[in-house]
């Protein structure tokens, strides 16, 4: 089911209303999940260094009703690389910690809603794992850091939240180039969980970088996009095809809120996807170094839960140096046997 709403008149203080929600979840306090710690080094850990050929996978799962789906063990899922089945080497289903980049439009078609996205961001940053790293990028024809320069990553609300204000809805638009910016800035940070988090109305009218070439960054990484598209009617300059195509190459998902009432219950589908997700790593079969995309696919089931329904990124380019993965991570971060 597409989570996607109609498209409204939406703009600046929605955009940032949901930026301040989205911090807020990430954080402890209102929206709480199980908590789980990652079993000690002698506890039967495989540790992979970045000369492991492993593909590591964030899924997540739900049934028909969009529920997500705990309790699942390493027999019950099946991967697919270039429609081939692959071994799964490693398996988990923790709340490890995340890193997180929230990219904020701020740019003068974002204007007319800013204080509904500063009241849906603050509702994001209520529920995270104490070791998640997080960061902002603000951006209109200009992208910068939200946080100050000595300071890439922080679980601090206020900090956090000051980071999202600050910034002036006015000017054009350059969301590629602050994708780029937020998908190499994950690349600093140490957990193995990587995601980026769009407001934006999907236009660009500013960027250096190319839509394909920040297409092709994700895809050769390991980051999972989640976009919330603030589409006005009133703006010539949106595409919300790019917020679709964005998410879906990465497993993310493409919101589309029709009303600020609507930011809540968003909010907390991205911070539960984040939480809820499973890991499943591999090792590929096919050991060629030829640079070629590899699709994938992940397959569940699971005696007595009725269909479920498994959303990953949808493949990946394999190198063309001597290490044969450079994407979507090589895990170089413990993780369990899946016995939680």
């Amino acid at each position: 089911m597409e989570p996607e709403c109609r498209q409204t008149q939406c703009g600046a203080a929605l955009a940032l209303a949901i930026a301040v929600a989205l911090l807020v979840l990430l954080l402890p306090g209102a929206f709480s999940l199980p908590r789980f710690r990652l079993p000690v080094a002698d506890q039967d850990l495989q540790v992979f260094r970045s000369e492991a050929d492993l593909v590591v996978l964030p899924v997540s799962v739900t049934d028909h009703k969009g529920n997500f789906v705990s309790g699942l063990t390493k027999d019950d899922f099946q991967v697919y690389e270039n429609g081939h089945p692959q071994t799964i080497s490693l398996f988990d289903h923790s709340d490890v910690p995340v890193t997180v980049g929230l990219v904020v439009d701020s740019s003068g078609s974002m204007r007319p809603n800013r204080e509904e996205v500063v009241k849906a961001a603050k509702d994001f940053l209520t529920s995270s794992n104490p070791q998640d790293q997080i960061f902002v990028v603000n951006f209109n024809e200009m992208v910068s850091f939200g946080l100050p320069p000595s300071v890439p990553f922080t679980s601090n609300v206020a900090q956090l939240e000051a980071a999202v204000l600050q910034a002036p809805s006015a000017g054009l638009t350059a969301l590629y180039d602050a994708t780029a910016l937020g998908l190499k800035h994950l690349s600093l940070g140490t957990n193995v969980r990587k995601a980026l988090v769009i407001i934006s109305d999907g236009g660009d009218n500013a960027s250096h970088e190319k839509f394909q070439q920040v297409l092709a960054s994700a895809q050769h990484g390991n980051a999972i996009i989640y976009t919330v598209g603030i589409i006005s009617s009133e703006e010539a300059d949106v595409n919300p095809h790019v917020l679709r195509k964005l998410a879906r190459a990465t497993g993310g998902q493409a919101y589309f809120p029709q009303s600020a009432d609507q930011l809540p219950a968003i909010c907390q589908q991205i911070a539960r996807d984040l939480r809820e997700q499973y890991t499943v790593a591999y090792v590929p079969s096919d050991k060629l170094h030829d640079g070629t995309y590899r699709a994938i696919r992940v397959a569940v089931r699971a005696p007595g839960k009725g269909s479920l329904f498994a959303r990953t990124r949808a493949g990946y380019f394999a190198p063309s140096g001597r290490s044969l993965l450079n994407s979507p991570t090589i895990l170089d971060t413990p993780i369990g046997d899946g016995h939680h």
